[in-house]
């Protein structure tokens, strides 16, 4: 383990040292300022020639600024003669831009991907894309990590009965089968209607709720009202008591205000975001994905299997 080195940007720099604990590795030492005028500054302040070098950086918000760091941040890594940059990104921003569903609209995850290859990685490692096709914008080696196991073991300590996993759109069936199928639950889904990018209206639940415990599975949460709808519907559907797992918690706008008025009686997010506002939403509860990310580093670095991580197969598969 003496070749590997990680570093970190100022996005979610617990995250980092929560992963550095995991590996009893220390973080490697290096500069991420601002010159006067606002221009990001990076200096890498130890020898990394022909190092295993990996970069942790969620590109969250503020996005442009994160992303910049991280491209940076590579290219001084590069020029220092790194042996291998490895990009780990726990929350990959500008996801939800992933293909053309309108006229002249970009593919802004294609153009990231595209950055960080010119910008110097030799490989990528994130958790839970918004779009699995992403992974196909890369001409790199990536490798996508699932945080179902982090929030299966959750659920299984609270021994909650009657449970029912609940996917907030068709869109994301599969990821709510695997869920149900780790749980041994049953499954519904929400039949919504969107009204724009920001705001949908829930409309049927197709699945039995009634008298059952309800789970909702998503991969990222933002203005939260599609969320609250769902929780809004299947109370009215005769639902218990409703949790929410979701991989990323953006939580813009008003989201904290929604979720503490909302029938949900706990939003589980993971650390993949930094989430420092708990006194205002005490119903947010974070969870750990450094174990998850740090055996993931470790295994690359030592050029073994990352797919072994999973206890079963592919967790979102269509089986």
């Amino acid at each position: 383990m003496d070749k590997l080195t990680i570093f970190t940007g100022n996005a979610n720099v617990k995250l980092a040292q929560d992963i550095c604990k995991y590996l009893k590795v220390q973080l490697g030492d290096a500069l991420v300022s601002r010159f006067s005028e606002g221009e990001i500054r990076v200096k890498i302040n130890e020898n990394v020639r022909g190092k295993d070098v990996f970069v942790i950086q969620p590109t969250c918000p503020p996005s442009n600024d994160n992303l910049v760091e991280l491209l940076i941040m590579i290219d001084a890594l590069k020029r220092a003669s790194s042996a291998r940059i490895t990009a780990v990104i726990p929350y990959y921003g500008y996801a939800r831009q992933d293909r053309k569903d309108q006229p002249r609209v970009p593919i802004t995850a294609k153009l990231v991907a595209n950055l960080l290859t010119s910008a110097g990685s030799d490989r990528i490692l994130t958790v839970d894309l918004h779009a699995g096709q992403i992974q196909g914008f890369f001409d790199i080696p990536m490798d996508h990590l699932f945080a179902i196991n982090v929030f299966v073991e959750y659920f299984t300590k609270l021994k909650l009965k009657d449970i029912v996993v609940v996917s907030p759109d068709v869109g994301g069936i599969k990821m709510a089968r695997a869920y149900a199928k780790r749980l041994s639950a049953q499954l519904a889904i929400v039949d919504k209607r969107r009204i724009s990018p920001e705001q949908t209206e829930a409309m049927n639940i197709l699945g039995e709720v009634n008298n059952h415990n309800c789970i909702i599975v998503d991969d990222l949460i933002a203005t939260g009202s599609s969320m609250v709808e769902a929780a809004q519907a299947l109370k009215k559907a005769g639902a218990k008591e409703i949790y929410a797992a979701v991989v990323h918690g953006v939580l813009s706008g008003n989201a904290l205000k929604l979720i503490e008025k909302s029938n949900l009686r706990e939003l589980l997010i993971t650390d993949t975001i930094p989430f420092t506002r708990k006194k205002e939403c005490p119903r947010i509860k974070v969870l750990s994905v450094a174990s998850l990310l740090g055996e993931a580093i470790k295994r690359i670095h030592k050029e073994e299997s990352v797919s072994c991580l999973f206890d079963e197969a592919k967790p979102y598969d269509s089986a």
